[in-house]
């Protein structure tokens, strides 16, 4: 997989006269795993409210797929089906249902009023969900209640309910926050598996995490990009070290 799958074409968007994103741009190809950084306030949030359809900008455009589609006058439910998901930082699971159910809701199935009545579970959903449980690391989780899980492991199902969709882009905010360093690890692994189909953007403050990851990062300041390359390369910029690393 290979090219341009999403393009970000200065864009920009202000707030009560702040502005958050500023003449943004840059591309996110097909396969990729990127993490973007910066401090607070720089875009990163804004950023995925506009790619998702949440946030209209004032200027600019977002090219979506092999058909160039605008992505900036379509709903979020239109931007969900044409195949970007969007994990937020907090987890929203339904907790009174299983890991098996919360994961065959999510499959990317027919979703009219009458197919949802009378869904029964097929073969191929069972083996979906399997496959996927297997992914997120809950294969023997898959009794068991959404709200029984730990943090760690209702952030890998809400991944796990998005991949179920299908996407071609899956948007991460911050996965790592409130993990043990165990459950980080195995978050980064369960990305980078995740990457080897689908382009994956992740939004992270946790340095060792991004590190980990291994990927492009791509550093936000004041809405636009400030540096771009691999973590080691941009924490060495001096610009990168004065406005985010404070050093």
């Amino acid at each position: 997989m290979s090219g341009a799958l999403l393009e970000v074409n200065a864009i920009s968007v202000s707030f009560d006269g702040f502005k958050a994103i500023n003449n943004l741009s840059f591309n996110i190809d097909s396969g990729e795993l990127r993490a973007i950084i910066g401090p607070n306030g720089a875009g990163k949030t804004t950023f995925m409210d506009i790619v998702t359809g949440k946030t209209r900008p004032d200027e600019g455009d977002v090219i979506w797929g092999d058909d160039n589609v605008s992505l900036i006058k379509k709903s979020e439910s239109d931007i969900a089906n044409l195949g970007i998901g969007r994990k937020f930082q907090k987890p929203t699971v339904f907790e009174d249902q299983s890991v098996s159910d919360n994961l065959t809701m999510a499959l990317r199935n027919k979703r009219s009023t009458f197919a949802v009545l009378f869904y029964k579970s097929s073969q191929k959903d069972r083996d979906a969900v399997a496959t996927i449980a297997g992914d997120i690391g809950l294969k023997d989780h898959l009794d068991q209640r959404g709200g029984d899980l730990s943090h760690g492991q209702k952030q890998w199902l809400e991944i796990g309910m998005l991949l179920a969709q299908e996407p071609q882009l899956l948007l991460v905010d911050e996965p790592a926050a409130g993990m043990t360093v165990d459950e980080r690890n195995q978050t980064v692994a369960l990305l980078k598996h995740a990457a080897k189909t689908r382009a994956v953007v992740v939004v992270e403050h946790d340095m060792e995490f991004i590190q980990n990851l291994d990927c492009k990062v791509t550093v936000l300041h004041e809405g636009s990009v400030l540096a771009e390359g691999k973590l080691d390369h941009v924490t060495k910029n001096q610009t990168v070290i004065d406005v985010y690393l404070g050093r």
